[in-house]
């Protein structure tokens, strides 16, 4: 049988302690009814806005921690609107969790996340688009910073910011994978954590897993 994960948010205080929550249970448990699906746990961002990015969610945040020792693949929300009002954080937000290999089903309409409109294909263009503004951006501040640093020490000092530059969501991931379970209180290893980021596709530049030193640079980086 199928299990999966139910996410809830309710975007103001008034919401609370009205009847969103349970709406959004009750639609998420009649779909999981009707598909076969066990809903193992329920996670809730009470009083957060629908524009606020899905990774810096309190309740979000504990959806990943858990699924990522879970076997479940799947989040079941009400629609789309729960899991973020703005369309450009809805795209950001499904495809990290794509990559880490989760489906996202919105009970009222479980193709809305797949169905290639051109909407959703000119967001993400724009996204990818400023993502490379904002790598651009940042590589010439660095060089700017070395050349500043070159200059006062009469002598050509360059920088190695390694992934922090090249792939800062590697970064990212590594230190998602380094937090302590919320259900059994441990965290894993370093050869733990290289495996996790080779699931998700993170490798070296060789194509080889990260090994535990490198995923000590990792956890380090800023």
């Amino acid at each position: 049988m199928t299990t999966a994960v139910a996410y809830l948010r309710t975007s103001s205080r008034t919401n609370v302690d009205g009847d969103s929550a349970p709406r959004q249970q009750q639609a998420i448990e009649a779909y999981a009814k009707r598909h076969g699906i066990t809903v193992v746990r329920e996670f809730h961002d009470a009083a957060v806005s629908g524009a606020d990015p899905i990774d810096t969610r309190p309740g979000f945040q504990g959806l990943l921690e858990y699924m990522a020792g879970n076997g479940a693949r799947v989040i079941l929300i009400e629609n789309a609107s729960r899991f973020a009002r703005d369309l450009a954080v809805q795209i950001a937000g499904h495809k990290l969790l794509q990559g880490l290999g989760y489906e996202l089903i919105p009970v009222d309409a479980p193709d809305s996340f797949t169905n290639d409109t051109p909407t959703a294909a000119m967001v993400r263009q724009i996204l990818g688009a400023v993502a490379e503004f904002e790598k651009a951006q940042l590589v010439v501040k660095l060089r700017g910073a070395r050349d500043r640093a070159s200059k006062a020490a009469g002598r050509r000092v360059e920088g190695n910011h390694g992934y922090r530059v090249s792939n800062p969501d590697v970064i990212r991931q590594a230190k998602r994978l380094a937090r302590k379970s919320p259900k059994t209180g441990k965290a894993r290893s370093l050869r733990e954590i290289a495996a996790g980021l080779a699931q998700l596709g993170y490798m070296t530049v060789t194509g080889q897993p990260f090994s535990a030193s490198q995923v000590q640079r990792l956890l380090e980086a800023g």
